[in-house]
């Protein structure tokens, strides 16, 4: 691979163009029409597929919800097959919100301004710059590489990746991965996400007596039953659960050894989040399971006391946690209330991991330390993102990226999913080089 000033730019414009095509996905399903950016991509590696080097395909789970695959095959069967895996779709926006267009792209003062530019349009522009330079290389790889471009990886995955998984699974055999979910600095430390959590969603349904609303007397609401309920899970929470990953965020994030030392004891680390300012709720996050209290339902008329009321949790996993652990937990904390409340199971899956000493995460490591001077640090995500699918299959996947120096990880939050969302040309360039030398060492 040659030099990469003209490689930058061309991702660059990429990033905008697909920021242009403002695929939204509000989670109905006819929402996202990331064809739009399919068509984008087409023509961005259009050189490259005439070449016959780069193989596409085009898959659509339903009208509009589209994904692309393009494939570079290697010369050596036994040679590692890489997957770079990048979404299509973002987020909706408020508009009044925002100083500048959420969808006009704009390259301003060295950034890019607009929704997705940072979760995750840049690095998906990345892997597709990254597979035509391969493609157009005077020489084939050894190995294979190939862009997983998926559509609906804001609303889980229905149209994208689990649909592909699961009707063209073919399209996703690839022996190890890189995503979204890393670059971010902690301390001197480059965060690479190894891990996330899961979710075990749960409804919780209380039942009182109904009655008319003008005769109270005789009848329970369930709306008292629910806020009973409510006040339990505000008083007891699940204790923390340090685990293998927290000690290494603790060296890379934290300088003061009395600190350190505090929030390695599973007894003090409470008690020593508030020190931790904008990375308390991450900390908080990632050394416990946690429950949130979402969707409160009571009632259906102002006239009618409810016979039923529900609470929609959601419930963030660490790896190891059961469906059993969660019940368990939740009846521990509702304590002497926990007889009066049946427990529904939503939509969830379990928390996955990759192993940091997987040959994928040395390379990492090695790009990471040869363009920043930086070592990593591996990390669990506390949301969730596709590489969930790709782990559950046995694929060793890992969150990537190399954001410039400023780039914390309480910044990076702001920026995904927040107003005014860009991304700095530096940032761009970082985790292009980066990504240029691990291709290299692993398929080229």
């Amino acid at each position: 691979m040659s030099g990469g000033g003209a490689l930058e730019s061309d991702a660059i414009e990429l990033l905008r163009a697909l920021i242009r095509e403002a695929c939204v996905n509000d989670g109905r399903p006819e929402s996202g029409q990331e064809i739009r950016s399919v068509r984008v991509l087409q023509r961005f590696l259009a050189p490259a597929v005439a070449t016959g080097r780069l193989e596409t395909q085009v898959l659509e789970s339903a009208p509009g919800r589209a994904s692309l695959v393009a494939r570079v095959r290697g010369t050596d069967p036994d040679a590692p097959s890489l997957g770079l895996l990048g979404h299509l779709d973002v987020v909706p926006v408020d508009p009044e919100g925002w100083t500048r267009n959420p969808f006009g792209g704009e390259l301003v003062d060295g950034e890019v301004w607009g929704r997705g530019a940072v979760d995750m349009l840049y690095l998906t522009a990345a892997f597709a710059t990254v597979i035509r330079e391969l493609a157009l290389a005077p020489e084939r790889p050894r190995g294979e590489l190939v862009l997983l471009a998926v559509a609906d990886e804001e609303a889980g995955g229905e149209y994208g990746i689990h649909w592909l998984a699961r009707e063209h699974p073919e399209t996703v055999r690839v022996s190890e991965a890189i995503s979204e979910s890393g670059g971010m600095r902690m301390g001197r430390h480059v965060a690479i996400e190894v891990a996330e959590k899961g979710s075990a969603g749960r409804r919780l349904v209380v039942r009182g007596k109904p009655g008319h609303a003008s005769i109270p007397y005789g009848a329970a609401s369930a709306s008292y039953r629910v806020g009973e309920v409510l006040q339990r899970l505000g008083e007891v929470a699940p204790v923390p659960q340090l685990g293998e990953l927290w000690g290494a965020f603790v060296d890379a994030r934290i300088d003061d050894p009395v600190l350190a030392q505090r929030l390695r004891d599973p007894v003090s680390v409470d008690a020593a989040l508030p020190q931790l300012g904008g990375i308390a709720g991450y900390a908080h996050a990632v050394s416990r399971v946690t429950l949130s209290p979402t969707v409160l339902r009571a009632g259906a008329t102002h006239n009618v006391i409810p016979a039923v009321g529900t609470i929609d949790l959601d419930i963030r996993t660490l790896p190891g946690t059961s469906d059993d652990d969660v019940d368990q937990l939740l009846a521990a904390v509702l304590g002497p209330l926990a007889a009066q409340v049946e427990i529904q199971h939503l939509r969830g899956w379990a928390a996955t991991a990759s192993s940091p000493r997987e040959p994928l995460f040395a390379a990492i490591e090695r790009a990471v330390g040869e363009v920043a001077g930086a070592p990593v640090v591996p990390i669990m995500a506390a949301g969730g993102s596709d590489a969930r699918v790709l782990r559950e299959l046995g694929i060793p996947a890992y969150g990537f990226g190399l954001l410039a120096p400023g780039w914390s990880y309480e910044r990076y939050r702001e920026g995904v999913h927040g107003n005014d969302e860009r991304i700095d040309v530096e940032s761009v360039a970082l985790s292009l080089a980066a990504l240029r030398l691990i291709v290299r060492e692993r398929v080229g």
